[in-house]
């Protein structure tokens, strides 16, 4: 699972910086002011959402592109990478990640419950895995075949299951 923040992120940024190299490439005073003007910005706080980052750099980069007299350049890159972004954003994946986390009494009693996850999910990928005496506890990230989760409640009372939970997991890494 990744941060699909990210990758749109790189999206902008690319499109930003194209934007900028396209400014300063016909003056070389605006490329030197332009290098001194991007050098101060810092930020006193960490900014966790990658796209906040794209967005602080897209500003920054318009108005300089703005102040140096650009002002097609500047409205025209702006819609676009507006457009693209306003695109990618908004297109996700329809089938969220969920993690199973299964507790078995032992490491014979997991073989079936695995397979009945299998035989019930479109995609399984085991996380972790823990064992202790006693218990064996699997964490796997799962896609389903369609919005039922019924299958867990039986996943719960096959032998050997000490419990089963089935947690949605959104696709962003958050911390």
């Amino acid at each position: 699972m990744y941060s699909s923040s990210f990758g749109v992120t790189l999206i902008a940024l690319t499109m930003i910086t194209s934007q900028v190299i396209l400014a300063v490439t016909s003056n070389v005073v605006l490329s030197l002011g332009m290098v001194g003007a991007l050098s101060i910005v810092r930020f006193r706080t960490a900014i966790k959402e990658p796209l906040d980052i794209a967005f602080l750099f897209w500003s920054i980069a318009a108005g300089i592109i703005l102040a140096a007299g650009m002002i097609p350049l500047a409205v025209i890159g702006s819609v676009i990478i507006g457009l693209i972004l306003l695109f990618f954003v908004n297109k996700k994946d329809h089938r969220n990640p969920y993690i199973i986390v299964l507790s078995c009494r032992d490491n014979a009693s997991e073989t079936a419950p695995m397979k009945f996850v299998r035989d019930h999910v479109e995609r399984c990928v085991v996380k972790s895995k823990s064992a202790r005496s006693g218990l064996v506890e699997v964490n796997m990230e799962v896609r389903l075949k369609d919005d039922n989760t019924d299958f867990i409640n039986e996943l719960s009372s096959m032998g050997g299951v000490s419990s089963a939970a089935l947690v949605s997991f959104n696709g962003e890494y958050m911390g």
